[in-house]
């Protein structure tokens, strides 16, 4: 009887042990789902980071998921430089993001690729804060649909910065790309170093259309380029900033966004947009096709479309924001004036739809292959013609040499000899 009493006294106990570590496994499963990782791809300096007091935008949404989802999640956030190299790590599978932010025309040709899913924009109710400008047949980078693969993040439109105290005021070419070609600025010019925008300066500035050129207009925008190689100082992207900002270059072509963003550190710099026209661009929030976590993607999108953490990143980076929410803030308003006295006309008024502009386009794969070669002998006949000069100069201080120490050697012969 005693062992039929422990044995069922095992059995009880070991039920109990079993449901204790059914529960406690249960426990661990949970924790482990709600622990998840957001990776977000975008453009530098592009996010209120937290830095000088500013809005940590990626803490505060790891905040509101915890508050108010309640899920364990990092923001994994790293960022790109241009749209061709994020399209590189995109498309070639090296890297997967949840959330990336590429410009229009990359949109249309990752769309085209089947590189990004579409959105459920019944998950981003804030969307509803998108002016109309940008919905519908505006979205011109999707062929008129209802932005079913982007959400707009921030828009402007291309200028030319100067630095006033090198660059005479008087300068007849201040309003005109002319000045980005000027030989008074020799080491002095900064250009894009992306052949989508820096061929697009050339061609703004002889007048074609920057989506449908000719192959000679092609070809007169190259020679243009090789013309202003001799000139620049370098072709850069986000090391514009420390070069405007130090005064160490004094024209360069860039956002207006990142104009105002110099200005603060550096009052003699100055901007106009282009007589000739100029780029016009949208950069949007997107779900690659091989997100991992696409329902919290979704999530970010729509908690970046808030009023206060777009006005945030809006007062953080100076782009044009796209929602009425942010434009309509007196807060936004009054920041932004202290920033530049001219800020919102820069970006919203009359000094930016005065002049003409046009945005990029994906281009047909022949002719996107034709722009990479174009760009690749600009850049390599830069590297071989440097070299070519140098060793030509190397040679020709050997032969100097040589023929000095021939000449020498004769001398000290002849006298030996007398």
């Amino acid at each position: 009887m005693k062992k039929f009493v422990c044995l069922w006294m095992a059995l009880i106990a070991l039920m109990l042990l079993t449901c204790v570590l059914l529960s406690s496994c249960g426990e661990k499963t949970e924790e482990k789902r709600g622990a998840q990782t957001l990776y977000v791809y975008n453009w530098g300096e592009y996010i209120s980071d937290g830095s000088e007091g500013t809005l940590d935008v990626n803490a505060e949404f790891e905040k509101y998921c915890r508050e108010e989802l309640g899920l364990d999640v990092t923001v994994n956030y790293s960022t790109f430089s241009s749209n061709e190299d994020m399209y590189a790590k995109i498309s070639s599978g090296s890297a997967s993001y949840d959330v990336i932010i590429p410009s229009d025309y990359m949109i249309q040709r990752m769309v085209a690729e089947d590189l990004l899913v579409p959105l459920d924009l019944s998950k981003i109710p804030n969307y509803q804060y998108i002016d109309d400008a940008f919905k519908g047949e505006n979205v011109y980078y999707e062929d008129g649909s209802d932005n079913r693969y982007s959400v707009p993040y921030f828009y402007g439109m291309v200028g030319v910065i100067y630095n006033s105290s090198i660059v005479s005021e008087d300068d007849e070419q201040i309003g005109s790309w002319e000045l980005m070609w000027d030989t008074d600025y020799t080491g002095d010019i900064l250009q894009f170093n992306n052949n989508r925008d820096a061929f697009g300066t050339a061609l703004y500035y002889l007048g074609y259309d920057v989506n449908e050129a000719t192959e000679a207009q092609w070809l007169e925008a190259l020679e243009l380029l090789k013309t202003q190689k001799t000139i620049v100082q370098g072709y850069v992207m986000d090391e514009i900033f420390n070069k405007m900002k130090s005064g160490s270059a004094a024209v360069a072509a860039y956002y207006a966004g990142d104009y105002l963003s110099m200005h603060e550190d550096n009052e003699d710099l100055s901007f106009f947009y282009p007589q000739e026209g100029t780029n016009i661009y949208v950069d949007s929030m997107c779900i690659p096709a091989n997100a991992k976590n696409v329902d919290l993607a979704h999530e970010y999108i729509n908690f970046m479309c808030r009023e206060d953490i777009a006005v945030a990143n809006a007062e953080y980076t100076y782009y044009a924001s796209p929602l009425t929410t942010v434009v309509n803030n007196e807060d936004y308003q009054a920041t932004m004036a202290e920033v530049h006295e001219d800020a919102m006309e820069i970006l919203y008024g009359e000094m930016a739809s005065s002049v003409p502009s046009q945005a990029y386009l994906n281009l047909t794969p022949e002719a996107l292959t034709r722009l990479n070669d174009l760009w690749e002998e600009l850049k390599v006949e830069s590297s071989i013609g440097v070299g070519i000069y140098v060793l030509c100069a190397v040679i020709l201080g050997l032969l100097i040499v040589i023929a000095v120490y021939q000449v020498l050697k004769k001398r000290r012969w002849a006298k030996l000899y007398d």
